[in-house]
Formats: C-alpha cells, structure tokens, sequence
C-alpha cells in the first residue's frame, strides 16, 4: 500500500519548516486517472459527501413535494457560516415545514461568521441549531423525513433517513461501505476508498448527461451549488471563493481532517483528497493546485493565491513565507479528459 505523499509544504524564510502528506484521487467513470499516495486508502469523507446525502432529499421526489429552490438545495449540501444569509433561509425553510429548531438533531454550534458571533455576544445569547454549519443538512434529512412519514430521529443509522443516506452512497461510490463513524453533526458517515469517493463526483460530474432519476437529482444538485457558492460555506471560506473563481465549471466542497472533493461537469471529472494530519490549510492548497493544474482555475486568481502560494505574514504585516503546494501537484496533467 503506498504511503501518504507529500502534497503541501511551508516555508519561513529559507526554511523548509513545515510539511503535509496526504492522497488525492482525480477520476472519471472509467476509474482512476492520477493518483497521489494510495489512492486505496479508506477514509471518512466528512462534509465534502453532503452532495450525496442530499440525493435520497431529491431523487425520492421530498424536495419538489416541499417545493424547494435552489437555495434550498445549495444550503442541503452545505457547510454554512452561520451567517444570516444561512441561518434566515434555514429558519424559513423549517418554518415552511411547520418545524422549528427544536426538531434539528445537529446540535447548538457558535457561527463562524463574525458579525453573527457578535451579535449573540453583544446579546448574551447563545448559539441555536440553526447557528450549525450543517444545518442546512439537517433540514433536508428532516424533509425526507416527513416525506417517508418516518420518526423524528433522522440521525439513527437504522432510520429510513439515514438507510436512503448509506443506499445512495454506496450507489455513487460503487462498492460497499466498510462502515461508519457518527459525524459532528450526529449523523452518520460512511467510510470509502478515496478513489470510489472520487469515482463518485465523476459521476456526478457526468448526471447531465443520464435521464435516471438520480442523475437528474444529482444534476440538480451540482447546479444549485454552483448557483449558490454563499450559500455553501460563506464569506472568506475556500468552496466559496474557488467555486466563483470557477465561474460555475466546479463544484466545491471541504469537510473535516484535511478531506476535499470538486465536481467538474465539463471535463467529466471527479477529484477527492485527503491530508494525513487533518490540516485545513494544506487541503485548500492541494485542493487549489489540483484545480490549476486541470486548467479549471488561474494560478494568479486571488481566491486561488489565498491559498496556492500564499504569502504568510507577521503581525506587523511582514512577509515572512508561504504555503505551496509539492512539486508532484504542479507537474502538467496528464488527463484533461473531456465528459463524452
């Protein structure tokens, strides 16, 4: 089994002083095109999957019944901010289903967004679940939950919520989970080769091309997501800017321990990666590099040179390093295949 490669290095001065290693996987629906460490290994794919778990909310017809919009569907598959861009359609949403917070299993989460924080301080309030960054999540699983007429507790793996989920997920990944760990949210998630993960985006990259009912849920999804980079994670965050930068040709979406995954429809394509050590900023490199390496994003972007090469500064605003990605994901790409 090959070990993790090194995929992100940062740089103080001269010095080589810190490093990341991790695997990354891009496919189309033949299989593996380019790998980077073991394109094997079996992960937890956290948040970046939530694209899938918003299948059974679409594909089941819960989502047309509830006459969702894409808004709606963008924040299902999101990992939100927590600002008020998120939390109002949230709180609608719920409403809409004659539901409130009290309903969500996701768990209280202070948000991320600033001027949001600041308010529930300045109020001495605390965060509510709608403040989760999945909460978006919750409320499509919640839908799909008054649509199968199932129980309140949409979290349980052995809820007809969470069976649609895992059914969905081994359908797009092709091969059975080898199981499961609860996310932060409470919710299940389950473990997959990186290379069927990244199997998986290929072929959501490719739905539009398919008339099945899941393919045209999945194209749905991917559009709604490209409409909506706010809506996704929020101000400041990777999916978000990359996916403008992208100018819709990429779908984008982080999740927890370092994991990435990007859609891309016009080359019919699929990416999935992981970094050993969970970092954040070595994924949105590698993540980054990979994109620019495809041809999808500019190197001099801004939102790619936030992130690619990007300067760390001192407090006092000196630059004194970078974060770039390894020489092996700057090397041409040897696949720039086109969707038949």
């Amino acid at each position: 089994m090959p070990d993790a490669t090194l995929m992100t290095e940062v740089h103080r001065g001269p010095f080589l002083e810190s490093r990341h290693a991790g695997h990354a996987v891009i496919a189309d629906l033949s299989g593996v095109l380019e790998a980077w460490g073991d394109p094997d290994a079996v992960i937890l794919p956290r948040s970046s999957v939530k694209m899938i778990q918003a299948l059974p909310l679409v594909a089941s017809g819960a989502a047309r019944e509830a006459g969702l919009g894409s808004e709606q569907l963008a924040l299902a598959c999101a990992s939100h901010n927590g600002a008020a861009i998120h939390t109002g359609r949230v709180a609608a949403w719920l409403d809409s289903l004659g539901m409130g917070e009290a309903e969500l299993r996701c768990g209280p989460q202070m948000p991320d967004d600033r001027e949001a924080k600041f308010a529930l301080i300045r109020a001495h309030e605390q965060p509510s679940q709608i403040h989760n960054n999945c909460s978006g999540k919750h409320a499509g699983m919640l839908t799909l939950a008054r649509h199968l007429g199932a129980g309140p507790d949409y979290v349980d793996p052995d809820h007809p919520v969470q069976r649609a989920c895992r059914s969905a997920f081994e359908e797009v990944t092709g091969e059975p989970s080898p199981g499961y760990g609860i996310d932060g949210c409470s919710v299940p998630n389950f473990a997959t080769r990186l290379s069927a993960l990244a199997r998986a985006m290929a072929w959501f990259a490719t739905a539009e091309q398919r008339a099945d009912t899941a393919s045209r849920a999945a194209a749905e999804l991917v559009a709604a997501m490209t409409a909506h980079p706010d809506l996704v994670a929020g101000e400041g965050r990777a999916c978000t800017e990359l996916m403008r930068a992208a100018g819709g040709r990429a779908a984008i979406k982080t999740g927890a321990e370092g994991v990435f995954t990007a859609i891309l429809p016009e080359m019919g394509l699929g990416i999935a990666l992981k970094i050993a050590d969970g970092a954040t900023r070595a994924s949105e490199c590698a993540m980054a590099a990979l994109l620019v390496r495809l041809g999808v994003l500019e190197a001099g972007d801004p939102a790619v040179r936030r992130r690619m090469d990007a300067p760390i500064r001192n407090r006092r605003g000196i630059e004194t390093g970078s974060i770039r990605p390894a020489d092996a994901l700057r090397a041409p790409a040897t696949t720039r295949s086109a969707a038949p």
